[in-house]
């Protein structure tokens, strides 16, 4: 007669152990490739449109093609500081209401694992996500942006110079006015007129031949005229001076590029650390938000992505994006309090951050459900 044997047995707790980190391993392979495939997209989307703007730009300002694709890979960089956090609260309830609605994270519960237990493998990518989040706010974001409104300006100081080319008049400098009838293949331009408006002044010359140069840091254009003839004067007076000349060259010093002080998004995080300027403590109180954020939407997408029986899987998209949005606008509220100081620098963005956790802990205290362990299952003895 065969021995009997129970239904059921309770696990080790070894074997808990072991299928915990299973379970962990599981959820957080889930919502990293979900954060990863949700910032690409969104990624795509912002480059797509970024393109466009920038082509559209170029165009109009005479920008060179060569510098689009880095202005827009330097303009990525600084939206990334955006991109991740977002990305990563759409994820997490991606991911988990995936799970919900496949009843994967039923028998995740019966497993042993509550819905607190969940903060577990989700405050590792959070980690992940703040670090990446602190080195993009506090350091890769302005380098990138300052990178970016220099080569920006170098561009349009290059284009208000403008290629000297042959058959139209140009602009050279801010104060002259360039034609050239035709060139040769070595740059060399013939049946050359200049005229140029220093302090009142007129200087008009036609010269044979001219060449463009440029120094080597950029920072000095020069036109040299060779077998001309100089007018000088002064509009409206009869007095004018003639000059024949072999050569005369017009050097056009480029004025230095200085990034505007009112622009606080260039500066270096070191320069905004200890200083008494309003914009500046509102701009480092916005940079220190972006690895917090992380943290609070991390905290806030666990009890947002539970579902209710018969829910779809994106049952929950639409108010995750509310909850960003809301928190994006206080953010950006409160930096402006604190610029025109309605808000005092001590207190920064923290209340903002506290208003989204309590409205995490609104959504896990609706649910009486949620506990740190579940009740675990039994399973089958061989």
């Amino acid at each position: 007669m065969p021995r009997s044997v129970p239904d059921s047995a309770p696990l080790s707790k070894r074997e808990g152990r072991r299928l915990s980190r299973i379970i962990d391993r599981y959820l957080l392979r889930e919502a990293t490739q979900s954060w990863l495939s949700v910032t690409g997209v969104l990624l795509v989307i912002l480059v797509s449109n970024q393109l466009s703007r920038t082509l559209q730009r170029a165009a109009e300002q005479g920008l060179p093609q060569d510098i689009v694709m880095s202005l827009i890979g330097l303009s990525t960089i600084e939206n990334l500081t955006v991109l991740m956090p977002v990305g990563l609260l759409l994820a997490i309830v991606l991911a988990f209401g995936r799970l919900y609605h496949e009843s994967e994270m039923a028998a995740v519960q019966a497993c042993g694992i509550g819905t607190l237990r969940l903060y577990r493998p989700v405050s590792v990518l959070a980690a992940f996500a703040a670090v990446a989040l602190a080195w993009l706010a506090f350091f890769g974001g302005p380098d990138a942006a300052q990178k970016g409104y220099a080569m920006r300006s170098h561009a349009l100081r290059d284009a208000q110079i403008g290629s000297l080319a042959p058959g139209k008049f140009r602009s050279f400098g801010t104060d002259a006015v360039f034609y050239a009838q035709r060139s040769d293949n070595k740059g060399v331009m013939y049946d050359v007129f200049l005229e140029r408006n220093q302090a009142g002044k007129v200087e008009v010359a036609v010269a044979e031949r001219a060449e463009h140069t440029v120094s080597a840091d950029g920072s000095t254009h020069t036109v040299t005229l060779f077998n001309g003839t100089r007018y000088d004067g002064t509009p409206g007076q009869p007095q004018f001076r003639i000059t024949d000349f072999e050569s005369h060259g017009i050097p056009v010093l480029l004025p230095e590029l200085v990034a505007p002080k009112d622009r606080r998004e260039l500066m270096a995080t070191r320069d905004l650390i200890g200083s008494t300027d309003r914009r500046d403590q509102a701009q480092l109180s916005w940079r220190l938000s972006a690895p917090i954020m992380a943290f609070v939407l991390a905290f806030v997408a666990v009890p947002l992505s539970r579902l209710q029986p018969r829910q779809g899987r994106y049952a929950r998209m639409a108010q995750a994006i509310l909850v960003y949005f809301v928190y994006f606008t206080l953010l950006s509220t409160g930096k402006v309090w604190i610029e025109r100081g309605k808000m005092p620098a001590t207190i920064g963005l923290w209340w903002v951050h506290m208003l989204m956790i309590g409205y995490a802990l609104v959504l896990l205290t609706r649910d009486r459900t949620i506990r740190w362990r579940a009740t675990p299952a039994r399973i089958a003895a061989t």
